[in-house]
């Protein structure tokens, strides 16, 4: 068995640091990079390309809503032209910074209230997956595991794209295969060898226990750790090390799929 690793990544602002992205990038096969809308910079977008370069990890854009305040975990009224010509935006800065450094990207993750939004709403869904497909189809998009993730999983592949099906390691689930919303007790995981645990069951059985002690299917390619969460680094290093002790090979994304 194999399976992908990733984190979000880059997203520091100028003098303001996020996250523990040099260590944390010892342990991951995929890092999904902010591109200025909800986090980041250019300079931080290069820092964080080349870092990944130099430690063999692939790299992806992370778009999101033009909300820097908010963090793009904020839902705005986007209608989907803007949507697209926002998320090809930030494909194409953070492709261009890649280039120089001499790397390709491998996919595009939508960042927190995109991502979230264009899990149930198909237009949303439907510009995100028309961006990506415009800039570059052959790359990876990804979208939420299990029943939360299936509509937006049918509109990219209906438009051809490769879609890598995606876990979260470190949040709570709800019965109905979503994440609990940020702000709620329990939303966010933190205990190292809870979400390790957590993982494997993933990646073996195809299942995530939700909030409500029930089991709900979800057959994913890559598991993400948030960078941002207090205990990244534990969490991802126990979480690898628990993969690997399973039988799981840890590959990044473009080379299972």
């Amino acid at each position: 068995m194999h399976i992908d690793l990733n984190c979000d990544m880059g997203e520091s602002f100028g003098s303001y640091c996020l996250g523990c992205d040099e260590e944390v990038i010892k342990y991951i096969t995929s890092a999904n990079l902010a591109c200025g809308f909800h986090a980041s910079d250019p300079l931080t977008m290069e820092q964080t390309t080349r870092l990944c370069l130099d430690n063999q990890v692939a790299v992806g854009a992370h778009p999101g809503y033009p909300d820097l305040r908010g963090f793009g975990r904020r839902n705005l009224d986007a209608g989907p032209d803007e949507v697209r010509s926002d998320v090809i935006y930030q494909i194409g800065a953070l492709a261009g910074i890649a280039r120089a450094a001499g790397i390709q990207l491998q996919h595009v993750k939508p960042h927190g209230a995109l991502y979230n939004t264009a899990a149930v709403n198909p237009t949303t869904a439907r510009a995100v997956a028309q961006a990506v497909a415009d800039y570059d189809p052959g790359l990876i998009l990804v979208t939420l595991a299990g029943p939360g993730g299936t509509a937006f999983r049918q509109v990219a592949r209906e438009m051809g794209l490769k879609v890598a099906s995606e876990a979260f390691a470190d949040r709570a689930y709800t019965a109905e295969g979503r994440l609990v919303p940020r702000g709620t007790q329990g939303a966010v995981l933190h205990e190292p060898e809870l979400v390790a645990q957590r993982c494997v069951k993933m990646a073996s059985e195809g299942v995530v226990e939700t909030v409500d002690g029930g089991l709900v299917e979800l057959q994913a390619q890559t598991i993400c750790v948030h960078g941002d969460t207090p205990t990244a680094v534990e969490l991802v290093k126990e979480v690898g090390q628990a993969l690997f002790s399973s039988g799981v090979e840890l590959k990044p994304m473009g080379q299972f799929l």
